[in-house]
């Protein structure tokens, strides 16, 4: 066989990794008079990473990220210096996913909550966990739906089930009455089973009052919050920035 067929045969047996890489470490063994095994070596380490890789990108698209391709990286931990980056640095590490310790990132809009969430649970899924993200109102719009079609139990399954579930931005937009009582349920059925991270912009003490039911809500914070990191955010918004930037030049020009 040719260089051409052994390609074709290795992409009928799915191993693509290997056929796209067959002949550049082809050249490399020539040139380098490499050992069988190694180049044999090579070629398994090239269809490890292509599986690797696509192992990750389904991941990551199952989570449904608001924003694909938020990391710490980018982060700019200097704009608001008071951050816990410590803490940030070892949630990257995903320990808490395998502890099934839950997750709080609290304060002002345009502090980094969503940002750093999103980050965090796209290292969960190179540390090899699944992942779903939800913002909070699309959340309970989802189990409300699935209630009305007669599909909550599957739904609710999925939710108990996922190793890392993240919910953005509780606050931010008025909830339906039976939010406590959902969010309740996913939390309860989680507890010490899973990971839950949380985003809002409002403290816990407010959250009786914004979900309006203080039962519930104290029910549900005294398991979230009994395993829990929270990492306050902020003060500074990086969505006024630019505002506060320009206001300040224009007081330095007045």
């Amino acid at each position: 066989m040719n260089t051409v067929e052994i390609s074709r045969a290795l992409r009928k047996l799915r191993l693509s990794g290997m056929a796209d890489t067959l002949e550049t470490r082809l050249v490399e063994a020539q040139s380098s008079k490499m050992p069988p095994i190694d180049f044999i070596s090579m070629l398994v380490s090239d269809e490890l990473v292509r599986r690797q890789d696509r192992l990750l990108d389904r991941r990551t698209k199952a989570a449904r990220f608001r924003v694909p391709g938020k990391t710490l990286d980018a982060f700019d931990f200097d704009f608001n210096k008071k951050m816990d980056r410590k803490l940030v640095f070892e949630l990257a590490t995903a320990r808490f996913v395998s502890q099934h310790e839950d997750v709080f990132f609290l304060g002002q809009p345009g502090t980094g909550k969503s940002h750093l969430a999103q980050a965090i649970a796209l290292c969960a899924i190179q540390q090899g966990h699944k992942v779903l993200y939800r913002e909070a109102y699309a959340l309970i719009e989802e189990v409300a739906d699935a209630t009305l079609a007669g599909e909550r139990k599957e739904v609710m399954a999925e939710l108990q089930a996922v190793p890392l579930l993240v919910i953005d931005d509780l606050g931010m937009r008025k909830l339906p009455s039976t939010a406590a009582e959902d969010l309740l349920e996913i939390v309860m059925r989680r507890y010490e089973r899973a990971s839950t991270l949380i985003t809002s912009n409002r403290p816990v003490e407010d959250w009786g009052k914004l979900l309006g039911d203080t039962a519930a809500v104290t029910a549900l914070l005294d398991r979230a919050l009994h395993h829990a990191h929270v990492l306050k955010c902020g003060p500074r918004s990086w969505r006024m920035k630019g505002h506060v930037e320009d206001l300040r030049a224009a007081e330095a020009q007045g």
